[in-house]
């Protein structure tokens, strides 16, 4: 699960930023639902990112999957080809220094926090520390100066043994993170740290989840995720009885199929669809029909696309973030995905939700604690800040109200809303304009 995730100087982020799941001790609202302990410590469920359009919402999301990838795939980056990072641009100062991520977490009960330092041309600082009892205990720090680059191993990370050679790294490219070329040797500790990145730490964009081949479809294949698919759909109220990858054949496809997706079904050989039942007019079912999924609403669409990695998420207690997750979806629904997550009945094993929405109707302190409600907003110079709503003076004598939180957002309150300008059109003839 996820502790804490920090970036600096990647896209809008020129100042450090961190986004915290620790829930606040000052703050007691929702403790039973929206907050669970763990090794000693209180974490937040879930978080949820407001801000203006093109504030920096999404760009947090991409530096938590560039961390991710990077982690994965560093080792499949050709030695001459450069990494893709983008600094902060808006500066004379920022867009010649590397970009610096760092991300805590617990794994099996254990704390580990994990950060490195890159440019395009190569990995500047690396490192990876863990607490097994009370005390933060370094397991190796990797730097690079003046043209040499160096690794440190602690006592507890003999597993790095075999590819450092008087301090000096074997078989680790300066474009590769070294956590990723031990844990190619299956170093236990290693190892850890790669799965809980391939695994538990989710990423999803809105691009990303309306995909035919995406792991909904693929869980389909498991009769268990099968029928919990199912019942999320139906508890969803999307009147499917079914719904499932059936064989078909290129003359059977209507004319009508995007030509992109007719290849993808010709290639594989089968279609999703949805199975609803049909009713006479005395309201008793005569029938079923099946529908391709295409055909079913975008709300639908996405809800699908969804169902496999909310469940997985919850069911393996991994951390799933999402952007844009309002995004054709009723206000309903995105409650009801909300309190998947705030029960202790469907979320027993303490999984977290972060997502980035425009949804005001959520920001209600029915739903959320101060502490998970974070704000995104850029200054005079582009620059992104993050903050929490628990940064803000309290005034605990005012009376409570469901639509406090909305309230003073729109009242400009907590920053993070657009300013909207006056738009003057100018009409006739275009010699006039």
């Amino acid at each position: 699960m996820l502790l804490e995730l920090s970036v600096k100087n990647f896209l809008s982020f020129k100042n450090e930023i961190t986004l915290s799941m620790y829930a606040s001790a000052e703050i007691t609202e929702h403790e039973r639902y929206n907050v669970f302990s763990v090794g000693g410590q209180r974490l937040l469920r879930t978080a949820v990112i407001y801000g203006a359009n093109a504030s920096g919402k999404t760009n947090l999301i991409k530096a938590m999957q560039f961390m991710k990838n990077f982690v994965v795939n560093s080792l499949e980056l050709h030695s001459e080809k450069e990494i893709d990072i983008e600094p902060f641009k808006l500066n004379t100062e920022t867009a010649n220094l590397p970009s610096e991520f760092e991300v805590s977490f617990l794994y099996q009960d254990v704390y580990y926090r994990y950060g490195f330092v890159i440019d395009t041309k190569r990995v500047h600082h690396e490192w990876l520390y863990y607490a097994p009892s009370e005390q933060e205990i370094r397991l190796f720090e990797r730097k690079f100066e003046n043209e040499i680059d160096t690794i440190v191993l602690g006592e507890n990370f003999s597993e790095g043994e075999p590819l450092v050679d008087n301090q000096q790294p074997k078989l680790t490219r300066e474009r590769a993170l070294f956590i990723s070329v031990v844990s190619q040797f299956n170093g236990a500790i290693s190892r850890k740290i790669m799965d809980w990145f391939t695994n538990d730490f989710k990423v999803l964009f809105a691009t990303q989840e309306e995909t035919f081949e995406g792991v909904s479809v693929k869980k389909l294949g498991d009769a268990l995720y099968k029928k919990e698919i199912l019942k999320f759909l139906q508890a969803a109220d999307t009147a499917i009885e079914d719904i499932d990858l059936v064989k078909v054949k290129p003359q059977d496809i209507s004319g009508h199929i995007p030509d992109k997706l007719k290849q993808l079904v010709v290639s594989k050989g089968k279609m999703l669809v949805t199975k609803h039942s049909v009713f006479n007019t005395a309201g008793t079912m005569t029938d079923s029909v099946l529908w391709r999924m295409e055909d079913e609403s975008e709300g639908t669409q996405k809800l699908f696309a969804l169902s496999a990695p909310l469940i997985e998420t919850l069911k393996k207690g991994e951390t799933l973030v999402v952007d844009e997750l309002d995004s054709k979806l009723h206000p309903m629904i995105m409650r009801f995905i909300i309190n998947l997550f705030h029960s202790t009945e469907s979320n027993p094993n303490h999984a977290q939700l972060i997502f980035a929405t425009h949804d005001t109707n959520l920001l209600s302190q029915r739903f959320f604690r101060r502490d998970q409600i974070c704000f995104t907003e850029k200054d005079e110079y582009g620059s992104t800040d993050l903050y929490s709503l628990a940064d803000y003076q309290w005034d605990e004598n005012e009376l409570p109200s469901e639509n406090r939180y909305k309230r003073d957002y729109f009242k400009g309150k907590y920053g993070a809303i657009p300013f909207i300008g006056e738009l003057k059109l100018v009409f006739g003839d275009s010699d006039d304009i």
